[in-house]
């Protein structure tokens, strides 16, 4: 006979690598605000005809901000997150320590649910509740682990992080080549990057990869070239 808590394992793992690919969704994702946002920022100051100076200053602020903006956001994001799932642990645990029959039966009905003969589903509900109660009914439930919640801090830092690696590229590029190629290579260098982004989320998520390339590299360029025009026209004016 197949172990019954068998699919319990499997659970828990495919729990885990999801997690893992949440993490890396939000770092792909980071990084792509970053190359978005500072080679739009920072091709708008030089098509203003700014000197070395102000592309420093502006990209620098635009890198800092948005690196925390990203955090800030995180961080409240996941903390709310973190706070909805305690107190449905803790609400889970009430009901366990009340009302522990009427929790094994609704466990039992879960696994009914899942295929398990109404006899089998009350052995295996019975066991996982003697071995640990909150975890079993954590698990199919919630989809929680009780012991381990997502750290809003380590969210924060991750996402700021890859708003930093992602704005970095293009402000290098913008920052450190001759007048005459700092808008051009800036724009080849984040349309590259973004190319790179847009693949790897689309292999993350099943995805067309062509499909999600011409899409990223596409709205960074209409991005970049709004910013340009903008640049353009009022550094025209001010000047």
């Amino acid at each position: 006979m197949t172990d019954p808590t068998r699919p319990l394992h499997t659970e828990r793992h495919d729990a885990s690598d999801g997690a893992k690919l949440n993490w890396l969704r939000a770092g792909v994702l980071g990084a792509n605000d970053g190359i978005v946002a500072t080679s739009g920022l920072v091709i708008g100051v030089a098509a203003a005809q700014a000197g070395q100076g102000a592309l420093l200053t502006a990209g620098l602020a635009g890198l800092v901000a948005g690196a925390m903006s990203m955090a800030v956001g995180e961080y409240v994001s996941v903390s709310t997150q973190r706070d909805t799932e305690q107190a449905l642990v803790a609400k889970e645990r009430w009901e366990l320590a009340n009302e522990p029959e009427h929790e094994l039966a609704e466990l039992t009905g879960i696994y009914e649910a899942k295929g398990l003969t109404p006899e089998l589903a009350r052995e295996v509900a019975v066991q996982l509740t003697a071995h640990d109660a909150l975890a079993a009914h954590a698990e199919v439930e919630l989809r929680l682990d009780p012991e381990e919640f997502t750290s809003p801090w380590e969210a924060a830092f991750a996402s700021a992080a890859a708003f930093t690696v992602g704005a970095l590229i293009p402000f290098l590029t913008i920052l450190l080549l001759p007048d005459a190629w700092k808008i051009p290579a800036t724009v080849v260098a984040a349309a590259l990057a973004l190319a790179v982004t847009g693949g790897v989320s689309a292999r993350l998520g099943d995805a067309s990869v062509p499909r999600a390339i011409a899409r990223n590299v596409g709205g960074g360029l209409l991005a970049m070239a709004l910013t340009f025009a903008v640049g353009r026209l009022f550094g025209a004016q001010v000047a």
